[in-house]
């Protein structure tokens, strides 16, 4: 592992942080560096400190220790993220004979310098107690695999050298704590103590130094590791033999379940699939490897569960038999997590409230790694953590058997409320773990329909032919949402071939589909006589054969999932109300009217509900132009004998209650369908401000 430290670069992030003390402005540098480092930390992995001076209002100099605080990340954190509290009173607690854990969460709130700060840390009491001003504490991949070999002592001296001290693992808390302080006062000499099964902290007086040791110590394991053998897997086993397409579907629909209230919960699936991965899945002995051993430090418990599902899948089945075998699979893995959760409690005399049993990491051979979660956020850190988890078993498998922490432990951070609060549990959002892909992503109508489907929690995809309207309708909405929800499809509607790519991307990326917005849609203004059979043709592929083609492409992936979902057409006003010299587009738009009622009564038997959006009138969204209004609007105008220039106007005035629609109006008409608060299906709705002419009959 390099050492990243640069003193002119060091010089200079100190300089540009006036607002806080050299020493502050140095912590942030040397956490960043570790940040940066996976190996070191992931997802909010470890924690670093400072020891400082401050004045509090009083004007009295006071000892601080600056600790990490929760939620920030050590790879981007500033000085905001290290809450300041009193050194001299945290250790004044060392004399305690015990301290829970809320009356120790308690006293770091009540001994903050600033009471809107982020909670310190849950092992702020090791960095008080140890009396170096600089503290680092990560979980090391190649530090913890070491830990999980027998004799791990042995294997830690020949790693790291004579300057370690080495602890059992203890819970975070005052135990540890004070364990930490005794162990370095009866050794002043280390340089850095593990903890078995969960890291290693390294400390000195200096920035530099600490982090440097942290760098040189976990340098060193993995450089033993490295000597030891890497484990590589067999030749030529790295192959992708499952269609993820047809697997991730099953799998999402065997995971979803509806909850106590009523409501169905859905999964993220986040598939990985590199070639170490694979090759390390296709190994003989993959199953004891990786298929029974658990977390590599118990921080991971809470975002993977203790253990992975192994699932062995004929390339070969059938469909329905590999669907079946999934779903055993996943009832299998629940039906364990609730006797080991029986267990414990009955071990620990206590009561809890069950989580969900459910795995959030899935291996498959021929496949690779699955990552699942309520979010999006949550399957794609189960899959980070699973990968390094996976590499860092096989480094030490040459070395010898990986062993679990005892199950006890596992369960106490599980179920340990400090832990839990990390997750940040709140009632769902209403769209949450939906997948929609909405069809003509890059016009107006599309991104109000997907700023609506954001904010209510969907995973959204955008599709569009034309890449650069995609991408610029994509930008915007990802400077209001940020790009984690929301993803993009090169797609044409009117080519089965790419309707079927464009979907198996959406599912490789998400899981699955549950939502889908057939929106694309182009106009031409002639009248009967002048309207040529090539313009006529072109106005159909896309507004009636586009919704046949992706409804259809659509169907395998809601039979695989059997979970239902919901298929939402923009339709138009034109349906009920059409108009002269548009004849292709009011053609187009009832044909395709007609295909979602067919829909409707053809995908009830699956539970997937199929609506009609019918609008009018709608221009533009944050800027972005409507592509159809831009080709045929001055066109419509003229077609009524009326000034182009009065176009808004006009449209605003026929409706009854003389109102201008707006993408996003469109977009809550299509949240509520896709939310599915009605039994409804087969059911058409306008968004036109009405029209008495296009009332549905």
């Amino acid at each position: 592992m390099k050492n990243r430290y640069d003193h002119d670069e060091a010089a200079a992030f100190v300089a540009a942080r006036p607002h806080c003390s050299p020493a502050l402005a140095l912590r942030v540098y040397t956490s960043r560096l570790i940040g940066r480092e996976p190996a070191l930390v992931l997802h909010g992995g470890g924690n670093t400190s400072v020891k400082d001076r401050a004045r509090n209002i009083l004007g009295e100099e006071l000892e601080v220790l600056h600790i990490k605080g929760s939620g920030w990340d050590l790879g981007a954190i500033e000085a905001a993220g290290f809450p300041g509290l009193e050194l001299a009173w945290l250790r004044r607690l060392r004399g305690l004979a015990s301290l829970g854990d809320e009356e120790m969460v308690n006293q770091f709130r009540t001994h903050m310098l600033d009471a809107a700060a982020p909670n310190p840390s849950i092992e702020t009491l090791v960095h008080a107690f140890l009396p170096h001003r600089f503290i680092d504490h990560t979980h090391a991949d190649a530090i913890v695999i070491l830990t999980h070999l027998p004799e791990p002592e042995r294997h830690l001296r020949a790693a790291l050298g004579p300057k370690i001290g080495i602890l059992p693992f203890i819970m975070p808390g005052f135990p540890l704590a004070r364990a930490m302080a005794d162990l370095y006062e009866a050794d002043p000499g280390i340089e850095a103590v593990i903890l078995l099964q969960h890291g290693i902290f390294t400390f000195a007086d200096e920035a530099e130094v600490a982090y440097g040791r942290m760098i040189e110590y976990v340098s060193r394991a993995e450089a033993y590791l490295a000597a030891a053998g890497t484990g590589r897997p067999p030749a030529g086993a790295a192959a992708v033999e499952h269609d993820p397409a047809r697997l991730l579907p099953l799998l999402r629909g065997a995971l979803s379940f509806v909850a106590p209230g009523g409501e169905r919960r859905y999964f993220s699936l986040a598939w990985r699939a590199a070639p170490d991965l694979l090759a390390a899945l296709a190994r003989p002995d993959a199953a004891a490897l990786f298929g029974g051993g658990g977390v590599l430090t118990p921080d991971h418990v809470i975002r993977t569960k203790n253990h992975p599902l192994l699932l062995n899948l004929d390339p070969a089945a059938a469909e329905a038999e590999v669907a079946r075998a999934i779903a055993q699979a996943v009832a299998g893995y629940g039906e364990s997590y609730q006797e080991y959760f029986a267990r414990r409690c009955r071990a620990a005399g206590s009561k809890k409230i069950m989580l969900d049993p459910r795995p959030r990491v899935i291996l498959i051979p021929g496949l690779g790694l699955v990552g699942a979660g309520f979010s999006p956020k949550e399957a794609a850190i189960a899959a980070d953590i699973a990968e390094h988890t996976l590499r860092a078993k096989l480094s030490g498998a040459p070395l010898g058997p990986y062993l679990d922490l005892e199950e006890e432990h596992i369960f106490a951070m599980e179920y340990w409320s400090l832990e839990q609060a990390k997750l940040g549990q709140g009632r769902p959002s209403l769209l949450a773990g939906r997948v929609a892909l909405v069809t003509g992503g890059g016009g107006a109508m599309a991104l109000g329909i997907a700023a609506r489907l954001l904010e209510a929690g969907a995973r959204v995809f955008l599709s569009d032919l034309d890449q650069a309207r995609l991408e610029a309708v994509a930008a915007r909405l990802k400077s209001r949402f940020g790009g984690g929800m929301l993803g993009t499809v090169v797609m044409d509607v009117t080519a089965e071939e790419s309707v079927r790519a464009g979907l198996a991307q959406v599912v490789q990326a998400a899981g699955g589909l549950d939502i889908l917005v057939p929106n694309a849609g182009i106009a031409h203004v002639a009248r009967l006589e002048e309207l040529t059979g090539a313009d006529f043709a072109r106005v159909m592929a896309v507004n009636c054969q586009g919704v046949f083609t992706v409804i259809k492409g659509a169907i395998p992936l809601f039979r695989r999932q059997a979970c239902g979902g919901q298929v939402i057409i923009n339709s138009s006003k034109n349906v009920f109300d059409p108009g002269a010299a548009f004849g292709a587009y009011s053609a187009s738009k009832a044909a395709a009217h007609q295909l979602g009622k067919i829909a409707a009564l053809e995908l009830a038997e699956l539970g997937v509900g199929v609506n009609m959006i019918n609008a009018d009138g709608v221009f533009d969204a944050d800027g972005v132009s409507s592509g159809l209004w831009e080709v045929v609007g001055p066109d419509r105008m003229r077609a009524r004998n009326l000034d182009p220039a009065g176009l808004r106007e006009y449209y605003r005035n026929r409706n009854l209650l003389k109102v201008a629609v707006s993408a996003e109006q469109v977009g809550n008409a299509v949240v509520f369908f896709a939310a599915g608060l009605t039994p409804t299906t087969g059911a058409t709705l306008p968004v036109d401000g009405g029209i008495p002419a296009a009332f549905p009959r």
